[in-house]
């Protein structure tokens, strides 16, 4: 017989925290941070790919004059590391549920160190593509523990909200990284922006070996061989609904990518800003993620996860769609393109986060190796997806393009591979596996 939830737990949509039925350790076990402490500390592990690509962004158009390459070559050097780093969760994941943790992130972050400081000395495109092919491997260890440990300590509602409240620190890559970027690139080439990031990882670095404590106690850990490793795979992929699921952040992280890749050569090239200018601009359509996932958060709670993404993926979809038209047709200028880029970008954060939370929450007990999976398929469709825009043209209506097929398909993947728009999708999408139900 279950037991009643303790006093500290929240009721109604909320109530999917430390669910009595999971062996989660919230409220016994090692201390952890809490409330802003535990986003700060959480989000520096998921802080690190994103600066990695939004530091160096204004940095292409240099890099593929300095070495001699094409707008896609350059532009590969951006994809290429979200490809390395599908690869590599799938090989951190199922380790993070037999060491912990701590051990993964420790290990991907200060290789990240040493690849950043090789980086800045590459000869060419092809060593510099391969190296970061290999800093996406190595510090895809900082994306699933970031996911397991939300995993961890929360899921549903829960754990959709605090994936929103990690915006507010992972935001600070384009918000403020371009910027930062681009005066480290005129003042020392784009090889100093290498430097720059080398620095960042040895910083939160040390965050991580002094702040995030061990989540996972070693009574929850998996036991070691091939064929628990086959064995967590197998469950997972299994699940269908969870499969569905996580197509859609990789959907929206391909909108996100195509905006990255794209738009350097879109507002310099074609509408003629400078880098300062770019920069500006660039964080201001970046806010646009961090308010929306705030929203998201505020609200989460009452309305549930599932009942918010199947009203943001329609909307998001005709926002996209207006956008193409607006864009490729020069309809309004500049103005009018970066506002409907603003508003499409914002509906992402009542798209990412919930489908997020409500995968990972269908496995808690092969937390790290769903994280894996979720991160394999986020980085993996929006590398695949995001590195057409340079073959496409790299152009306006390359980036626009991709952007909106993206949405598309994930509405379809949502009425599709789960029970969102049928009579009592949101309970039916809540159920677990094993027939628990966690989330409204």
């Amino acid at each position: 017989m279950s037991q009643p939830p303790p006093p500290h737990a929240p009721t109604g949509p909320a109530a999917d925290v430390a669910d009595p039925a999971d062996p989660s350790p919230v409220g016994s076990g090692p201390r952890v941070p809490r409330g802003a402490a535990l986003v700060l500390v959480v989000g520096s592990l998921s802080l690190l790919p994103a600066v990695s690509t939004d530091m160096y962004l204004p940095s292409l158009p240099e890099v593929a004059a300095d070495l001699g390459t094409s707008r896609a070559g350059a532009q590969f050097t951006i994809t290429g590391m979200l490809v390395g780093g599908a690869v590599g969760q799938l090989l951190v994941g199922p380790f993070a549920d037999r060491v912990g943790r701590r051990r993964p992130a420790l290990i991907g972050i200060g290789l990240h160190v040493v690849l950043s400081l090789l980086c800045a000395v590459a000869g060419n495109i092809t060593q510099l593509a391969a190296l970061r092919v290999t800093q996406g491997l190595v510090t895809s260890g900082a994306t699933v523990v970031a996911i397991a440990v939300v995993r961890d300590l929360f899921h549903g509602a829960e754990a959709a909200r605090l994936l929103s409240r990690l915006m507010l620190v992972i935001a600070a890559a384009p918000l403020l990284a371009p910027s930062v970027g681009g005066f480290v690139a005129v003042h020392w080439g784009w090889r100093g922006v290498f430097v720059t990031l080398a620095a960042l990882a040895a910083v939160i670095w040390a965050v991580t070996m002094a702040f995030l404590p061990e989540t996972l106690p070693p009574e929850r850990r998996a036991t070691p061989g091939v064929g628990s490793v086959l064995r967590g795979y197998r469950g997972i992929l299994r699940d269908r609904q969870f499969l569905a699921l996580a197509l859609l952040p990789g959907l929206g992280m391909a909108v996100i990518m195509s905006w990255v890749a794209g738009s350097s050569f879109v507002f310099q090239s074609e509408h003629g800003l400078s880098k300062p200018e770019f920069a500006v601009l660039f964080a201001v359509v970046g806010l646009s993620l961090v308010l929306g996932a705030q929203a998201n958060a505020a609200v989460v709670r009452r309305v549930g996860p599932l009942r918010l993404l199947r009203a943001a993926l329609p909307t998001a979809v005709v926002l996209a769609t207006v956008l193409a038209v607006v864009a490729v047709g020069r309809l309004g200028g500049l103005a009018g393109t970066v506002v409907m880029l603003w508003l499409t970008l914002a509906t992402l954060g009542f798209i990412q986060a919930n489908a997020s939370a409500l995968a990972i929450s269908r496995h808690g007990e092969r937390a790290g190796t769903a994280a894996a999976v979720l991160g394999f398929v986020q980085l993996g469709v929006s590398g695949v997806l995001s590195s057409a825009v340079g073959p496409l043209g790299g152009d306006t209506a390359a980036m626009t393009g991709t952007i909106l097929g993206a949405l598309a398909l994930g509405l379809v993947v949502l009425a599709v591979g789960t029970p969102a728009y049928r009579r009592g999708g949101w309970l039916a999408a809540a159920a677990q596996p094993d027939g628990r139900t966690l989330a409204r």
